[in-house]
């Protein structure tokens, strides 16, 4: 198993201005597609490289993967140098194997082993397809050489950064009303967490990580900094999410990626709509649990039932400028540069 600084230093000595005489100008696009209450996020890199960060749940005939790989074809990909198990519950990792079946992977990522059971289906599932490519264990403070991004894990296995990030290490007044909830011992906690940067953009993609390992990130100091696009942790859920890490990342449009009846949680809704600066919240799915008043605007929704499959688009450009589309209406808002930093 190789580190994933070794592959840095490996990418870094190859020729360079590999990528950027055809990049220069190109976004970095991602497609957060719906899979039904679980993660499959792709990043495609303006040199064309691409990492899949989760793969959505097995079963359903394919159904993920199949969304995966038509997510690809439009984005004009053919294989995922990356895929990025955030971590081993079903809804996240479940659909590698069906996958792998389906598209070259080149390198798996993980936090390494399961603290649940070693046992289950999908967790094995997962250790035979990840034969197909290397595998490396994810640490924080690691970077995943995407070319032509900045791929910096924040946490995993339960630990987080200790120093900051570029920009960030202020001192955070809103850790003095934080409380903490009951210890989780589950994947959740183990969740492997990512901040995406390209040019001034920058990007937060924590998996399902839970609350208390969300404040390490936060408190006493922000390690991360502001943002401009927050993934919403753990779907919306109200295990995650703390208004100490929330509203000091200062995002300014935050995505959600829950089902009908999966996350979408009232409590962590209204944790991020009141985050300051936020302009905007979108999500995959109405959520039920909240009625009306703890969803978006329909225009914001790419599907408002579970009898379809539409995906949130975003394209972000090096100036820190990105526009995001609901493909269900064509809903497209782009936001200046300017904003996180």
């Amino acid at each position: 198993m190789q580190t994933l600084s070794r592959l840095l230093l490996i990418l870094l000595t190859m020729t360079p201005g590999a990528y950027t005489q055809t990049a220069s100008s190109k976004p970095l696009d991602v497609y957060f597609i719906d899979v039904e209450g679980g993660q499959a996020t792709l990043l495609v890199s303006p040199a064309g490289q691409a990492m899949l960060i989760d793969a959505g749940w097995p079963g359903f005939a394919g159904r993920d993967a199949g969304r995966i790989e038509a997510a690809m074809k439009q984005a004009h990909v053919s294989r995922l140098d990356y895929v990025l198990v955030t971590h081993y519950h079903t809804d996240h990792v479940g659909g590698v194997a069906a996958l792998a079946a389906r598209v070259p992977i080149g390198t798996f990522i993980d936090h390494g082993a399961t603290v649940e059971s070693s046992t289950d289906p999908g967790y094995t599932a997962y250790l035979e397809a990840r034969k197909r490519g290397k595998n490396l264990q994810a640490k924080p403070g690691d970077r995943i050489p995407v070319a032509g991004l900045d791929v910096t894990v924040v946490a995993s296995n339960g630990e987080t950064i200790k120093s900051p990030l570029p920009g960030a290490g202020a001192s955070n007044p809103l850790c003095a009303a934080y409380k903490p909830q009951p210890a989780d011992a589950s994947e959740n906690a183990r969740s492997v967490g990512v901040v995406i940067a390209f040019g001034r953009f920058r990007m937060l993609d924590l998996g399902d990580l839970t609350w208390n390992v969300e404040h390490d990130l936060a408190c006493p100091s922000n390690l991360i900094g502001p943002i401009d696009l927050y993934l919403t942790t753990h779907h919306g859920n109200q295990q995650s999410g703390p208004p100490a890490l929330v509203h000091a990342l200062k995002p300014r449009v935050a995505i959600m990626n829950n089902g009908a009846d999966k996350g979408g949680s009232p409590a962590a809704w209204h944790i991020v709509r009141e985050s300051p600066g936020l302009e905007d919240f979108w999500q995959l799915h109405t959520a039920t649990a909240g009625g009306r008043d703890s969803n978006a605007p329909d225009d914001f929704i790419a599907n408002l039932d579970e009898t379809t499959s539409n995906m949130i688009r975003m394209s972000a450009r090096q100036d820190g400028s990105f526009t995001v589309t609901n493909t269900r209406n064509s809903k497209t808002k782009t936001y200046p540069a300017g904003g996180a930093r």
